[in-house]
């Protein structure tokens, strides 16, 4: 344990220009490359102006700083989180604001932090060692990122989520287990339950195993929409492709006791 821990302080300790300066090219409105590296930069475009026209966008924020404040060596055994939320959420334009002036440092210390407390140690420290060794922000982060605003950002942008989504995987950027459960879970928040579910097999498909908070979101919003018969075809897929359900560590991870509870128990377990 102590291994890991000192390599992570090592490889977490952020280098400026290089994250900013990414971060700049990843938000501009660039046309996408045919294909590249899922652990390379590319210049992304995160300006969907030739979509739905209903689509929101956000006005370009201005040059990145020169010398934004850094923020402090990422310490494995802090109990503070990872990343300090947004106060207002729903402030798009400030959030990206951010982004393109600070760099993505701190998105990739979350990653790092989600993605090792599923026990995914090494794609944590394998995508850190690409930052260290190659000098370049993954391109996972970078969308991730994005994705991660917009659904924190309300139901009203759960479209911009999946488009960011297809986006990414129509570069060539491959999502690991953190990319799905960020958009899973935000999905369900935002009572998007049959997009949620279909973000829970594609992980199964992927190789990737959903932990508790994730698939529990999921099932909650299928029963709290009332659509628990929908929720039960879905358990019965993910059962197939080898997914069981955990019944104590959901049992820890539903503080609440009422209805929600006990629809979520009797679809999973019967109970």
């Amino acid at each position: 344990m102590a291994a890991p821990a000192a390599a992570a302080r090592r490889l977490l300790r952020p280098s400026s220009s290089v994250s900013v300066s990414n971060t700049s090219r990843l938000l501009s409105t660039a046309s996408p490359p045919p294909h590249r590296s899922p652990y390379t930069n590319s210049p992304v475009a995160f300006d969907w102006s030739d979509d739905d026209a209903d689509n929101p966008t956000i006005p370009p924020p201005p040059s990145p700083a020169k010398n934004p404040e850094l923020p402090p060596p990422y310490d494995p055994f802090s109990k503070k989180p990872a990343l300090s939320e947004p106060s207002d959420p729903t402030n798009l334009q400030e959030i990206f604001h951010r982004m393109r002036t600070e760099g993505l440092t701190d998105y990739a210390i979350k990653m790092f932090d989600g993605l090792s407390k599923d026990g995914l140690t090494h794609e944590a420290l394998a995508l850190f060692a690409v930052i260290k060794d190659k000098g370049t922000m993954p391109d996972v982060v970078a969308h991730t990122a994005v994705l991660e605003a917009y659904v924190n950002a309300g139901p009203a942008h759960w479209r911009d989520a999946v488009r960011t989504y297809d986006r990414m995987l129509a570069n060539g950027v491959k999502p690991n287990a953190y990319t799905l459960a960020v958009l899973a879970r935000g999905l369900a928040a935002s009572d998007r339950f049959s997009e949620a579910g279909r973000y829970l097999v594609d992980m199964l498909d992927r190789g990737m195993r959903p932990n508790v908070a994730t698939y529990l979101a999921v099932f909650e919003a299928y029963v709290r929409m009332e659509k628990v018969e929908e929720g039960q075809l879905l358990l019965e897929t993910m059962k197939g492709k080898g997914f069981m359900p955990d019944e104590e560590a959901v049992r820890r991870g539903m503080v609440k006791r009422g209805h929600v509870f006990r629809g979520v128990m009797n679809l999973l377990f019967g109970k």
